[in-house]
């Protein structure tokens, strides 16, 4: 190839974000620029590389990668783009092809608008490169708030679930789809009856039901070849069981379930429950409560269930109830002494004993009987409450949860400023680096402690939202009082029953006496069981105390 003559490659990009903004940055004004620019400075174009509607915070992008194997054949000696903008908006990586990547490979960079010539000594690089990564991250959290308020009024930020489509009359609702409502049905119902998974997977393939992804790419969604070839008729338990532990189904919108690893990545992660966005009632349920709750109890059991044998000890709180102090499940426990097994039922920990794993020294142990007493005594308190009494437990907790209303405010608006004004001091601490008044190691260390602020800020935000964005205090109540008034009295408690009512139950470790250190029959303890219920979480103290001889007492 002849060096002296300038053989260009330009490339265009833009991004869904920046095309709202009108034509300034549109893939055909970034074209008649470029060209402008080659034809005023006798430059050939031999090639042209667009990404449309592609973020600037990667360089996977098709276009862009196109272009890098089109230098790599040696046919061209320049890249032009309008800006380093459109190069990416990667602080590291922007500099690192602008600077390194290009030269290394006798490619002259240019980018017209910002007049970085990868020939020249270009003094702001360093601060332009920031402020277009400045710009990428603030983007993003302006969208992520904008999705944020959508996800708290309750409109629905994602893809319709299995069973549901868009309203076309409301598109941040969803309505059943009439192809895939009764399927989803179907599913409950075949549940409710005690089928497992994987039997209804195999009733599903039988009856030649459409398969969720089949679905998605016959009549919904636009798969690229390798995706669409994915789809298949045949059912799998997974996706079964996917669908059986949806409460979406129950007219319920969770959004926030899993979030990208990080701004630049692309990687998903699974976010807690408790950090999910949840908005009852939002849209049209395509089950009931007693459904739902009914395939819970049965779903992973197979064909031999437990509960066929008399000599297994049933407890009604299997899956909702862990130990306080490591989180692993409760499990059944204790002996039988002279055929009786209710009075030396315990649930212990899992893991409680020397060969576990993950050893619990504080691990939670209490008498089943116990916990039975207790659960059934707090529901049929609340079952006792006169519509008065409820009134004002509701108008209680409405008071209590305003107070909190302005803090919170207060808290958010705090952290968003220190946030704004963080990413300002790395935007000067880059031009100050590049004009000479600090060095690197000064830089390091400054943007080391800043990055350190604001992650420590974000994770508090985070943590504020959470506890911000439950469904409203009022209608919360209401939705577990309803429930309250199917019963008159409970006189023994059952799984559905328990399963209605409460969520999860967590038990802490026995608190003995000053001077015990060792459980006796005789000696009175303390203990923490925190019983989290539906809709309004957990409301009673955690502390109760106990005698192992006799019933234990009322909360302490």
């Amino acid at each position: 190839m002849n060096t002296a003559v300038a053989l260009a490659d330009i490339y265009m990009r833009l991004s869904r974000e920046e095309a709202k903004s009108g034509e300034s940055q549109s893939i055909s004004n970034q074209r008649n620029i470029i060209r402008q620019y080659c034809k005023d400075n006798n430059i050939t174009v031999v090639r042209e590389f667009v990404d449309d509607g592609y973020s600037g915070s990667n360089f996977t992008r098709p276009g862009f990668q196109d272009m890098l194997h089109h230098i790599d054949t040696g046919l061209v000696n320049t890249v032009i783009t309008k800006d380093l903008s459109r190069l990416g908006r990667d602080m590291s990586e922007s500099s690192y092809y602008a600077e390194t990547y290009f030269p290394e490979h006798d490619i002259h960079y240019i980018a017209i608008s910002d007049s970085f010539d990868s020939n020249e000594v270009n003094l702001m690089a360093p601060f332009q490169f920031a402020m277009n990564d400045v710009y990428l991250r603030d983007c993003s959290r302006k969208i992520k708030q904008v999705i944020k308020q959508k996800r708290q009024r309750g409109e629905y930020c994602a893809c319709p679930p299995f069973g549901y489509m868009r309203n076309p009359n409301d598109r941040t609702g969803i309505i059943p789809d009439p192809n895939t409502a009764p399927i989803v049905k179907r599913i409950f119902e075949l549940a409710v009856k005690g089928n497992s998974a994987h039997a209804i997977a195999n009733i599903l393939t039988e009856e030649a039901a459409i398969t969720p992804l089949k679905y998605r790419v016959l009549h919904r969604d636009k798969f690229c070849e390798k995706g669409a070839a994915r789809a298949t008729d045949v059912w799998n338990h997974t996706t079964v069981k996917r669908i059986l532990k949806n409460q979406v189904y129950l007219g319920h919108t969770l959004l926030g379930k899993t979030a990208k690893a990080s701004l630049k990545s692309k990687k998903k992660v699974q976010i807690p429950r408790e950090d999910w966005i949840i908005t009852y009632n939002t849209h049209t349920p395509l089950i009931t409560t007693e459904e739902y709750d009914t395939a819970q109890y049965y779903i992973g059991m197979n064909t031999k269930s437990w509960s066929k044998y008399d000599n297994v000890r049933k407890s009604v709180f299997n899956g909702i109830i862990f130990c306080e102090h490591c989180g692993s499940a409760l499990c059944s426990a204790g002996s039988v002494y002279k055929g009786e097994r209710e009075k030396y039922w315990y649930l212990s920990c899992l893991n409680i004993p020397k060969r576990s794993a993950n050893h619990c020294e504080r691990g939670a142990r209490i008498k089943y009987s116990d916990l039975v007493e207790i659960v059934k005594s707090e529901l049929n308190c609340f079952i006792s409450l006169s519509k008065d009494d409820i009134d004002e437990i509701i108008k209680a907790a409405v008071e209590s949860n305003k107070k909190n209303v302005y803090q919170v405010k207060n808290s958010l608006q705090s952290i968003e400023k220190r946030l704004n004004d963080i990413d300002k001091i790395i935007l000067k601490l880059y031009n100050d680096n590049a004009m000479g008044n600090i060095n690197d190691e000064q830089l390091s260390t400054m943007l080391t402690n800043l990055n350190k602020e604001a992650a420590s800020l974000k994770t508090r935000e985070k943590e504020i939202r959470a506890k911000a964005d439950d469904v409203s205090v009022d209608d919360s109540y209401k939705a577990f009082f309803s429930l309250i008034e199917r019963y008159n009295h409970i006189d023994e408690l059952t799984p559905e029953i328990v399963r209605t009512f409460i969520e999860r139950i967590e038990v802490g470790e026995k608190i003995l006496p000053d001077g015990y250190k060792v459980a006796s029959h005789s000696i009175p303890y303390r203990q923490n069981i925190k019983i989290t219920y539906r809709f309004i979480g957990n409301i009673s103290k955690d502390e109760r105390a106990f005698n192992q001889e006799k019933s234990p007492s009322k909360i302490a």
